[in-house]
């Protein structure tokens, strides 16, 4: 049943008993200053039944410790310690002294909530962005938005084909046994499955072959390649007796196996009813058996990974993380960039004026989406090769009149329609053969190996957008924009700090909830960092206003608003003349001059703590 926290919060809590000792301006005070107001429990009212069974823990309270785990980096099992143990914690959920709030099984449950509904999923990285827009940090009727990826590693254990193959066999082979409540050991036996089973860890491991023995290899492969088939043709005739959910969970693993099977082995040519490995990789290939999402994926030519790609978009002048998303490790850096930006205004609440991005969003395809959104799109177009001087971004292409020259100054006309990789109609130049063999740059400029024939320029279907985009890379507009494209590097960086780099969980829906805590924990820590700014500024300038009104040359030790001297709050001299009193009376320390007031070094005297802390006057 629904309840909700205590909105007054406790008067004996550990909020108000040791907010001082854990720090007032540190994260967890903040949360527990202000983390009921911003994770409101009426937001998950609708999780609850609302007039039966025993009141849930309130919702603020597990959404507050979510955020402090993601914050701290720890498991699950630690976090519910440091609730019981850590004063932080203590604070940032206002507990009694020896209070539990809740067990590890509710904690798990209100993640899997999160799972379930993607609503709540985005709330988190929205609320943080409401907290941000009171404070002032997001200003303005428009923003700009800079998009980057970065790469996510896997969860999953990264395997080769035979060990891929043996997983595939161990998932499949629990899930018809779970399905028919079989018990497993009979149902390997039958069907001669014990091999994948064993006690030890790997079954490459446990084959007993010449690893550099090519046919030896070749008969281990196409053993596990029979059993899996054997398990497939168990599996089809097991399903036409299941009903869902069980269904469902046989398919699903029965697809994961055929397809592990299918990704790395082809039939051998040689050999006939044989199978061999095959060359190369597959471009969606699985890496991980019990991580299904992950994928091979590049950040560079040079840089390979295995998992997920984050794709982020950020508000450079405050650099807070204004939506996200988690992408297969094989997908392109610009898939979904026009998404990011629809879901960017929507968390907001403000329309983006600019998107900024690197050369990755710079394609044709990408512009065309963002003009046909009417959107302003910056990304450089990528240079072309330094070592082809008669490439096609040497010709100058006149759309206008239909004409395209070459480096040499030689102008053609001339063209044919032709159809482009995503179907549409394209024009494809060609200069005249009997120029083009005359012109003293053919060897370099045809590409044929012969050297042969005339030279022929295609068109971009985006080929205006390109050419818009060149010219305004020339302008010092656009030297600007590169600088404000640097925050969204510094905001990956933090995003990685805090816990982005690597993946807590199987699958990619999983991991999208991990990156969502994240931003969230950035953008509130960015709020935290502006209000202790604020207060620091307030307290300089109050400093600032209190020393002016003090006379020159004067000091007292009289608290402001008590006008009543005493013996130690005596007014006193110019500093010239108590350094000469102080000079006279070197021999009696202990015994001022009258109207002098306390000597220094004299352990009696008690200034004002006023004047000593000036930031609390």
């Amino acid at each position: 049943m629904f309840r909700a926290a205590d909105r007054q919060g406790k008067l004996f809590g550990s909020y108000t008993r040791m907010v001082d000792w854990v720090g007032k301006k540190s994260f967890y005070a903040y949360l527990g200053r202000e983390g009921r107001r911003i994770f409101d429990d009426e937001l998950f009212r609708k999780w609850y039944c609302q007039d039966n069974g025993r009141p849930c823990v309130p919702p603020s309270a597990l959404a507050i410790a979510t955020v402090l785990q993601m914050y701290d980096k720890c498991s699950d099992e630690e976090a519910i310690n440091r609730c019981l143990y850590d004063d932080r914690w203590k604070v940032a959920l206002d507990l009694d002294e020896q209070e539990k709030p809740f067990v590890k099984s509710t904690f798990q449950e209100f993640r899997a909530n999160l799972l379930l509904h993607e609503e709540f999923e985005k709330l988190f990285l929205r609320l943080s962005l409401t907290e941000a827009t009171l404070n002032g940090l997001i200003k303005g009727t428009k923003i700009t938005a800079v998009l980057d990826t970065t790469p996510i590693l896997g969860r999953g254990a990264v395997k080769d084909t035979y060990n891929l193959i043996a997983e595939g066999i161990q998932i499949l082979s629990r899930a018809l046994c779970k399905a028919t409540k079989e018990n497993l050991t009979n149902f390997v036996l039958r069907l001669q499955l014990t091999r994948y089973f064993s006690e030890v860890v790997s079954v490459k491991g446990s084959a007993e072959i010449d690893w550099t023995d090519s046919a030896q290899r070749r008969v281990f492969l196409n053993t596990l390649v029979s059993d899996a088939q054997r398990l497939l043709l168990e599996s089809t005739t097991t399903c036409k007796s299941l009903k869902e959910p069980k269904l469902a969970t046989v398919l699903q693993a029965e697809e994961l196996l055929r397809k592990l099977v299918g990704q790395d082995v082809e039939p051998d040519p040689a050999r006939d009813g044989q199978v061999q490995i095959k060359k190369g990789t597959a471009r969606d290939r699985v890496p991980a058996a019990h991580d299904p999402d992950v994928r091979h994926g590049r950040k560079s030519a040079s840089k390979r990974f295995d998992g997920h790609k984050l794709a982020i978009a950020a508000e450079p002048e405050s650099r807070l993380v204004v939506s996200l998303e988690v992408l297969s490790g094989n997908a392109p850096d610009n898939e979904g960039a026009l998404q990011l930006v629809e879901e960017a205004e929507a968390n907001t609440g403000i329309p983006v004026g600019h998107t900024i991005g690197d050369c990755a969003y710079g394609d044709g395809a990408t512009r065309q989406r963002f003009t046909d959104g009417t959107r302003q799109l910056t990304a450089k177009v990528p240079a072309p090769p330094s070592d082809q001087p008669y490439h096609k971004a040497h010709f100058h292409i006149d759309l206008t009149n239909g004409t395209v020259t070459c480096p040499q100054g030689v102008t053609t006309s001339e063209f044919k329609w032709e159809s482009s990789d995503d179907g549409t109609r394209v024009k494809r130049f060609f200069f005249a053969p009997t120029v083009c063999q005359a012109c003293p740059a053919r060897s370099e400029c045809l590409r044929t190996k012969d050297k042969t024939g005339g030279r022929t320029v295609g068109l971009h279907p985006q080929e205006s957008l390109l050419q818009q985009a060149r010219e305004y890379q020339k302008t010092p507009q656009f030297r600007a924009d590169l600088k404000t494209r640097q925050a969204v590097e510094h905001v990956l960086a933090r995003m990685i700090h805090i816990g982005g780099r690597q993946a807590r969980y199987m699958s990619k829906a999983k991991t999208r909830i991990q990156m969502v805590l994240a931003a969230t924990v950035l953008n509130l820590l960015i709020v935290l960092g502006s209000i202790n700014d604020a207060q620091a500024l307030a307290s300089t300038q109050s400093t600032a206003a209190s020393s002016q009104e003090q006379p020159a040359g004067k000091w007292s030790a009289t608290p402001p608003g008590d006008g009543t001297p005493s013996t130690a709050t005596q007014q006193m001299a110019d500093t010239s003349e108590h350094n000469q009193t102080h000079t006279r009376s070197e021999g009696t320390r202990g015994s001022p001059a009258p109207g002098q007031g306390p000597p220094r070094g004299d352990p009696t005297c008690k200034v004002s703590p006023a004047l000593l802390s000036p930031s609390t006057t």
